[in-house]
């Protein structure tokens, strides 16, 4: 495929998630996230399978409120609906329990959602290039994709599809927070070979 005009592409790198928290001892543990996930499975495994897994807002209804109550979160969850569960559980925990919640949420994936979406809006393709099944990625993919529906999620440079560029001026190329750099210059080669 010849090109008239050069085709500009642009990088937004996130780098990798740190280590997540440890849940506590406690037989009262609840956990903010995705039942099957990785992470939660690791979660749950650390407290001997005893913790309570909640996918959403409305399954913290279910808790027993006159228990004490010690909330974890997946790290790629919301943070507002996280911030919507402690709220909900403060104005409903009994007065002799306790509640304290530990901020697990990564900010890497939380503080990137603007970022993200500024990105998004400024190009007229987006490549978002990470696994399927990674959780921030599918995150931050569909924040792409809810700013700027011309984006496209590929695992490799060998799923790229020349179609998409047709009458395309700007490609911004991102990636999960796992995603290496080298992957993404990758795809983008791949795109400049393609394109001469």
């Amino acid at each position: 495929m010849k090109r008239q005009k050069p085709l500009l592409l642009l990088f937004l790198f996130l780098p990798a998630v740190g280590e997540g928290q440890e849940p506590s001892a406690s037989s009262s543990i609840v956990i903010f996230g995705k039942n099957g996930h990785a992470e939660v499975l690791g979660l749950v495994g650390q407290t001997h399978s005893q913790a309570i897994v909640i996918e959403k807002f409305e399954d913290v209804k279910a808790l027993d409120f006159n228990n004490d109550i010690y909330l974890y979160s997946q790290t790629t969850k919301s943070l507002d609906e996280f911030h919507k569960i402690i709220e909900y559980i403060q104005s409903h925990i009994s007065p002799k329990a306790k509640f304290q919640s530990f901020d697990t949420i990564c900010r890497q994936v939380a503080n990137r959602m603007p970022n993200i979406s500024t990105f998004a809006a400024r190009h007229d393709l987006i490549l978002f290039v990470a696994g399927r099944k990674s959780s921030n990625g599918k995150v931050l993919f569909h924040e792409c994709l809810s700013v700027n529906p011309n984006s496209h999620q590929v695992e490799s440079a060998d799923e790229i599809d020349m179609s998409w560029f047709e009458g395309v001026e700007t490609v911004g190329i991102c990636g999960a927070t796992s995603t290496p750099k080298w992957l993404m210059e990758e795809c983008r080669d791949e795109i400049l070979r393609r394109t001469k």
